[in-house]
């Protein structure tokens, strides 16, 4: 049985998209902070701000999950394909990031990490490393992906073309920055972070105002009269 839009689906989309844009916005604010302080540009973010950084993205990744899930309830039942991929690629980019970051904050400062001359290879930002490439890997590849499916389940109203449009600026983006590992040239991979911090909020926003104008109902119900009248 496929999920449906319920009250409970709307409440979840609408507090989900809230919490990421809420993420969002005090992640980009804590990296613009972060960069500020640096005496270079080629330094690493340092303490606490990149701690900070790391606990944010951990928190954020529940809340995408469910923002994912309640667009899958969302879609009408013919897109439900699509928006179920779109919430297994989330899914991956929440396990690989938690686990990542996770990993990085508890174990990448204990002096017996520390005191080995490959961790930079493994435990830092610094390209090449293999923390760097796995987190490419959920950002640039996961996410893009996700937002790619996500869209086209998203028509009917001016709203909610918005919503498609957005997503797929943000997924293009996203995927864009793969470039930057093609080229060796990670400032040419900062494109990404454009996608899925700057457009990925204002996708956040609108799907909250979309959720809160929609009425809870079921997928057969949207088929026959329309997607449009779904809005209250």
């Amino acid at each position: 049985m496929s999920i449906e839009f319920t009250a409970t689906a709307r409440r979840l989309g609408i507090y989900s998209a809230v919490a990421t844009a809420v993420l969002l916005v005090a992640y980009a604010s804590t990296l613009v902070l972060g960069l500020a302080m640096l005496e270079s540009p080629d330094q690493p973010i340092r303490d606490p701000m990149f701690s900070i950084l790391e606990i944010l993205i951990i928190a954020m990744m529940p809340a995408m999950v469910a923002l994912m899930v309640a667009v899958h309830a969302w879609a009408p039942r013919p897109s439900k394909s699509l928006s179920l991929i779109s919430v297994v690629f989330m899914g991956l980019l929440a396990g690989l990031t938690c686990s990542l970051h996770f990993v990085i904050l508890t174990l990448s400062r204990q002096p017996i990490f520390a005191a080995q001359p490959w961790l930079p290879l493994f435990m830092s930002f610094n390209w090449p490393s293999v923390v760097y490439a796995l987190d490419i890997l959920g950002w640039d590849v996961f996410f893009a992906f996700s937002m790619l499916f996500a869209a086209p389940v998203f028509n009917g109203t001016r709203l909610a073309t918005w919503v498609r449009v957005t997503m797929f600026a943000s997924g293009a983006l996203a995927l864009a920055g793969l470039i930057g590992v093609v080229l060796g040239n990670m400032q040419v991979r900062n494109i990404g972070i454009v996608g899925y911090v700057g457009v990925f909020l204002v996708v956040c926003v609108l799907l909250a105002t979309l959720f809160c104008r929609t009425l809870p109902g079921v997928s057969d119900a949207n088929e026959s009269v329309g997607w449009g009248r779904r809005e209250a």
